[in-house]
């Protein structure tokens, strides 16, 4: 798909559709209107004030996400006029228009544009112009990704394939650059989507390790992977505990990227949960749902996601990737409850259930990032089922060790769009993990499990801030 800037005014804009936003606002007397943005008041005087007429009739609102169009019947050289409602005024937001351009797209993909001109800011917003078209452009192809490689087709004929962002000559370098951020954020985005979509016949440890391989040649990362062997050597017990059920061998892989190589600290640690299938192991899940089981590798995703959007945009850090990767599967050679597995940093685990097999091969990458002299580590997991019984689908839970980390992280968390609710990790918490004949217990019960997770693997980040993102809720 290609995007780009054209400098054409309003009326002049030829394409299929023309997006335009629009608030809802609530009067001094109460009432309920619609504030157009300049832009659509532009259009609008073009149309004689059709726009505005409808929404007087109650035919449009501006909620967030409404669509109306108008078929300007040969007054301008557009084909449609498509009015995106924003949502309420003075709470729009970059996510406002992250979702009224991914809603408006699919609706005009579906029916057939394939050349769309965008200009959805709404004047009065606390962020920049720029901060809006990067927006906007996440919301194009986030919103129209879709996963359809085992699918057969023959017919594109519904793809979107050219987006036009409108600016004047004396902005077009900045939305240009708006464009670009833009673009190499949600490309990886849809790249880490890509993994978790991926069927587990296919995505297996050794095919994620290549895919991490190859997009760290693609975008100049450093890569190495370990395989059994080296990860028998560093003595990672818990991955490879978690391994040996399945007849897939393990991968650990380390992607690095050096933005900052004059500085000595050696940088941000990412881990991530790669657990490409998971049946439970013994302890085996019920049939229901166990297809979903393919994504329990989302943390993984995301991290290596990341690192793809960190290389394109080339920011000024250090951050190193973690990413231990295996199958949880039952067998002869699975591990069992009652079994007592050692972790990278000589802790002991009691495992009494097979299926919390996450914090086990964390709780080795976690080791690992505190000996090469990471620090911040983050790691991302489809941990619990406990977080999504606390928070639901609408927010992931943010255990940390670290103040000011947590405010970082929520703060980064609402410009991505993404919501995190802090979670507790007082020290009480550790009674319920408490192991008569280990360092501690693998699982604590139904009570508190997100916590009780959480505390695990806070055994093995030593002094370093550390902060964990338990995913497994999200969409």
């Amino acid at each position: 798909m290609d995007i780009q800037v054209t400098t054409q005014t309003l009326s002049n804009v030829s394409s299929d559709a023309l997006l335009i936003g629009a608030a809802r606002k609530t009067t001094s007397q109460g009432k309920k209107d619609v504030l157009l943005s300049t832009a659509a008041s532009t259009i609008d005087e073009v149309l004689h004030g059709l726009i505005q007429q409808r929404c007087t009739d109650g035919e449009f609102k501006g909620n967030l996400g409404e669509i109306m169009t108008i078929h300007p019947a040969g007054r301008l050289a557009v084909k449609r006029v498509i009015v995106v409602g924003l949502g309420a005024q003075g709470t729009i937001t970059t996510q406002s228009l992250r979702r009224a351009s991914a809603i408006a797209l699919r609706h005009l993909q579906n029916t057939g544009a394939h050349h769309v001109t965008m200009a959805l800011q709404q004047e009065g917003t606390h962020f920049d112009d720029s901060m809006g078209v990067q927006a906007q452009v996440e919301g194009a192809i986030l919103g129209l990704y879709s996963f359809r490689m085992y699918q057969h087709s023959e017919s594109n004929e519904k793809n979107i394939s050219q987006i036009d962002f409108l600016a004047d000559e004396a902005h077009k370098l900045e939305v240009e650059h708006a464009i670009y951020k833009g673009r190499a954020l949600a490309e990886a985005t849809n790249f880490a989507r890509d993994l978790v979509n991926e069927p587990s016949n296919v995505l297996t440890p050794t095919e994620m390790a290549n895919r991490a391989s190859a997009m760290a040649k693609q975008f100049g990362l450093e890569c190495e992977i370990f395989d059994q062997a080296k990860v028998t050597e560093l003595g990672m017990g818990g991955l490879l505990g978690v391994s040996q059920g399945s007849a897939q061998p393990l991968r650990f892989i380390i992607l690095r990227y050096r933005g900052a190589s004059k500085n000595g600290e050696k940088g941000l640690a990412l881990v991530g949960k790669g657990i490409t299938f998971d049946t439970g192991g013994i302890s085996l899940k019920s049939a229901e749902n166990m297809d979903t089981m393919k994504g329990d590798m989302g943390g993984a995703a995301a991290v290596i996601g990341a690192m793809q959007a960190i290389a394109a945009l080339k920011p000024s850090i250090n951050v190193t990737a973690l990413v231990p990767t295996c199958e949880n599967m039952p067998s002869g050679t699975a591990y069992r409850p009652g079994d007592i597995l050692r972790i990278m940093n000589g802790k002991t685990v009691e495992i009494l259930n097979t299926d919390a097999e996450g914090r086990l091969v964390l709780a080795d990458a976690l080791s690992y990032a505190v000996q090469e002299g990471l620090s911040p580590i983050i790691d991302v997991a489809t941990l619990t089922g406990g977080i999504v019984v606390a928070l639901g689908n609408a927010m992931a839970g943010l255990f940390c060790n670290d103040e000011t980390l947590t405010n970082e992280i929520i703060a980064a968390g609402r410009v991505a769009g993404e919501k995190f609710w802090p979670m507790p990790l007082d020290d009480e918490y550790n009674e319920m993990i408490a192991s008569d004949i280990a360092d501690m217990k693998q699982v604590a019960g139904r009570k508190a499990s997100s916590v009780t997770a959480a505390k695990i693997l806070e055994h093995f980040v030593a002094n370093t801030k550390w902060a964990h993102l338990d995913i497994a809720g999200v969409r």
